[in-house]
């Protein structure tokens, strides 16, 4: 009897799981942003990435757009749309740091947008340069600890449509990992559904400057 049940779900849940998550059928975009230098401490520079090199300078880059539902995410849909040619990848990495990246985002989260590529990274793009970023932390010369709060302060008061709800601070390895920032599909600021507010509540978060 238990084989027999097993072999059911076995045969069952692909069904099931496949069938949860639909191209363009989602309730708003989650605008991830990641910074730099801190991600480069904590890994980039292990694995090599080019966005760690020297000659790069790079603050806050856009980790992905992300498709949203009010409770939870879709991820890995079946788009009707082809993959992105190795230039459309390329042509996003000055605000996503590289290529691979682009690519990686676009195979988990844009294939749930219901747009093509090309239509996916335009509006990723039109997100990113529609935040007005705090210019202070580029001008940091070097490490400092901080409060979490203190980062979603300075977008929030640098946007001022954007309500402290819209916005939440994360952190990993107790640095500064990301501001994620809450988006209508016309890329309006709205708050945040509980599921995406975890705010880092550190008040000595490690900030690494710019390379």
């Amino acid at each position: 009897m238990r084989s027999t049940l097993a072999a059911l779900a076995l045969g069952l849940f692909p069904q099931i799981a496949a069938s949860q998550d639909i191209a363009g059928e989602f309730d708003y975009y989650v605008l991830s942003l990641s910074w730099s230098p801190n991600w480069c401490t904590i890994e980039g520079d292990a694995r090599g990435s080019t966005q760690c090199d020297e000659d790069e300078d790079f603050g806050w880059i856009m980790h992905g757009l992300w498709p949203q539902y009010e409770r939870g995410y879709p991820e890995y849909c079946d788009t009707d749309f082809g993959r992105p040619s190795r230039q459309q990848t390329r042509d996003m990495a000055d605000i996503m740091g590289t290529d691979g990246l682009a690519f990686y985002q676009w195979n988990k989260h844009g294939v749930c947008s219901g747009l093509s590529s090309e239509d996916y990274y335009g509006l990723a793009r039109e997100a990113y340069e529609r935040i007005k970023f705090p210019t202070a932390f580029a001008k940091l010369q070097e490490q400092v600890s901080l409060p979490a709060s203190l980062i979603e302060e300075a977008f929030v008061q640098n946007n001022p449509a954007m309500e402290p709800d819209g916005i939440t601070i994360t952190c990993r390895s107790g640095y500064i990992q990301e501001a994620r920032i809450c988006l209508t599909r016309d890329l309006e600021f709205r708050t945040c559904s509980a599921d995406v507010v975890r705010d880092c509540t550190l008040d000595d978060a490690l900030f690494d400057p710019v390379r």
